[in-house]
């Protein structure tokens, strides 16, 4: 993974800032569209492995979801960090009443591993997104988590799953 340049890092900045400063109507009205879109787009089906995030100050709010996808019949798993000092999480089951805990970033994640599976054996990932860079490549908060557990893997030239799809507000 390549060090992000001045200027990468001053439009993830910059990019937070916008997102951050998004008065409630806004963000909630968007809110409702990505995971309407979601939906429609069928990710959460009976017997699909689906990860999405919970999120952190500023990303698109997903929580809704969780309970959607549970009525379809949907397996859900979400980040949870299984080693700091390497950057690595892999995606651990969500079910509702499950112990948590708060990682070294403060965001939510399941109190035990188990079950925990890699992105590659899941349908989607649903990931948030700070924005894109000039080129179109994803820009996340920076500490690659996301890039760690989704390197490129290919099968006879295609993208092997899972499925990405990224969120983030308009701004």
């Amino acid at each position: 993974m390549a060090q992000p340049t001045a200027d990468v890092r001053a439009m993830r900045r910059r990019l937070r800032e916008l997102r951050l400063a998004l008065d409630p109507a806004t963000r909630a009205a968007a809110e409702r569209s990505i995971r309407g879109l979601l939906a429609r787009l069928g990710v959460f089906r009976r017997g699909a492995h689906v990860a999405l995030y919970l999120p952190m100050r500023g990303e698109v709010d997903l929580s809704p979801c969780l309970e959607l996808a549970r009525a379809r019949g949907t397996r859900i798993y979400v980040p949870r960090i299984v080693n700091r000092r390497r950057r690595r999480m892999l995606f651990a089951p969500w079910t509702a009443g499950a112990a948590r805990r708060r990682n070294a970033f403060g965001i939510l994640e399941p109190h035990c591993a188990a079950g925990a599976r890699p992105a590659l054996a899941l349908d989607v990932v649903v990931l948030p997104l700070v924005g894109f860079d000039p080129r179109g490549h994803r820009l996340g908060m920076g500490a690659g988590y996301y890039d760690r557990a989704l390197r490129r893997r290919l099968a006879a030239g295609a993208w092997r799953r899972p499925k990405l799809l990224g969120v983030a507000y308009s701004c």
